[in-house]
């Protein structure tokens, strides 16, 4: 005789916030709060519900690939809600040992110029992607976004932007860190 298991299925009611207008179009879910708005694809295993101010995130079977997207989504979901109210933050430490870098921020091409790094001639420029605000204070730069995705991709374009190239980078430790983000720090 062969047992059969009954499978848990996968359900979550999210709270939707105060002021955070919430569309849903097929598969695609936006949320918008004032001039803010973050769209986001959602795979098709996942069943989407607006009920009141609650959104019900469900999946019809209890596969391991729908427990993996539904706790991915899950998060998704929160992220959103949490940069619509609060907003994400990035801070990313300047480094410089052997030669005083500028860094600067131009706003009309929205990129950041990193002038002098490791006495290079030419000026290093990282394209910066819209909606993502930048703030330099002397050795410290903040980027902050309601959106944790751009936010995080210009964070992490800085620091790469910044990367030593073709020396030893135990002597030259120059550079431009991530020394904080949103749950974590590292300094």
């Amino acid at each position: 005789m062969v047992e059969k298991k009954t499978e848990k299925k996968l359900y979550e009611e999210i709270q939707i916030l105060e002021g955070i207008e919430v569309n849903l179009d097929g598969n695609i879910l936006k949320m918008k709060k004032d001039d803010k708005e973050i769209t986001r694809k959602m795979h098709s295993f996942m069943k989407l519900k607006i009920d009141d101010n609650k959104l019900i995130l469900s999946a019809d079977r209890n596969r391991k690939v729908e427990r993996k997207l539904f706790g991915t989504y899950k998060a998704h979901i929160k992220n959103m809600i949490k940069g619509l109210e609060e907003g994400f933050k990035y801070r990313l430490q300047i480094s410089n040992v052997h030669f005083p870098m500028n860094v600067s921020h131009d706003k009309a091409n929205n990129k950041l110029v990193v002038k002098n790094f490791l006495g290079e001639k030419t000026d290093r420029i990282i394209p910066l992607i819209e909606g993502v605000g930048i703030k330099i204070d002397n050795e410290i730069i903040e980027v902050d976004s309601y959106d944790i995705e751009k936010a995080g991709q210009v964070a992490t374009s800085i620091e790469k932007g910044s990367k030593v190239k073709n020396k030893d980078r135990r002597v030259y430790q120059d550079g431009i860190f991530i020394i904080e983000k949103p749950g974590r720090t590292y300094l």
